[in-house]
């Protein structure tokens, strides 16, 4: 049995050439006689109709992706899934990349491939810590996103809150009821400290 698997995790993809339908015809056009699709990104763990897919799938049959990231949240994860596979007798064929199975020359190919993947990850893991560590010796590094109002704008909020609610600060600032109590108590904890 030749079966296809096709996610999508965005709205975005549905334009980027990762939709369903895109996915799902070329999932035919090699074969695929089945088709399982999930609507999750690949971040998440629970994909129902890609466990489904595993639980039914046998020694003998062939499971067709478009690409890796379709079925696998990282390479090492993807490394794994295509090697339980192939170890339990599956073909595994991911359209851009080629047949996966037990020859000499699919291990070779497997085996460069998902090591020259995980070189690039820790490549770019390896750059991310070495410009935060740069960004870290400036006196105005923070941690985290930045936030989105000023100061002045936050202690004209809390000043108003002394004749307004909440919601009516809120709708006349843009800055949420939480962001505010936020700003409030730790007002009041410089104050004591």
């Amino acid at each position: 049995m030749i079966y296809g698997y096709a996610r999508v995790s965005t709205k975005g993809q549905a334009k980027d050439g990762n939709s369903l339908d895109v996915q799902e015809r070329a999932l035919k056009e090699a074969g695929s006689t089945v088709i399982y699709t999930d609507a999750f990104t690949g971040t998440k763990t629970n994909r129902p109709e890609f466990n489904k897919l595993i639980s039914k799938i046998q020694k003998g049959d062939t499971l067709v992706v478009t690409k890796l990231d379709r079925f696998a949240r990282s390479m090492s994860e993807g490394s794994k899934l295509v090697s339980e596979l192939i170890d339990k007798g599956v073909r595994v064929y991911i359209l851009n990349i080629g047949v996966m199975d037990n020859t000499p020359s699919s291990k070779l190919i497997r085996n460069i491939f998902f090591a020259f993947a995980e070189f690039e990850r820790d490549m770019i893991v390896e750059r991310t810590s070495e410009g935060k560590a740069i960004a870290k010796q400036s006196s105005n590094y923070r941690e985290g996103r930045p936030h989105k109002f000023g100061r002045k704008q936050v202690d004209h909020a809390l000043k108003m809150l002394e004749t307004n609610s909440y919601k009516q600060v809120e709708e006349l600032t843009g800055i949420s009821k939480s962001t505010l109590i936020r700003a409030k108590r730790k007002g009041k904890e410089s104050k004591y400290a």
